[in-house]
């Protein structure tokens, strides 16, 4: 594989895994009207799903400097 496609990926890996965890670990916006709370539970599909993605581009990014 090429040297600037294997850079891209794991640029691009790093990125996502870092974004990922961030989104899963920032607390979502809490809405308050007077004395009520408004709270929601935080959804984390959407982190895990970016962990992922960025976790297979570093393995590919990885991998393909082992040839």
């Amino acid at each position: 594989m090429n040297k600037s496609i294997k850079t891209v990926l794991l640029i691009v890996g790093l990125i996502l895994t870092i974004y990922g965890i961030y989104t899963m670990i920032q607390p979502e916006t809490q809405v308050s009207i007077g004395d009520l709370d408004l709270v929601e539970a935080q959804d984390n599909t959407g982190s895990y799903i970016t962990i992922v993605i960025g976790v297979i581009a570093l393995a590919a990014g990885l991998i393909s400097g082992k040839k």
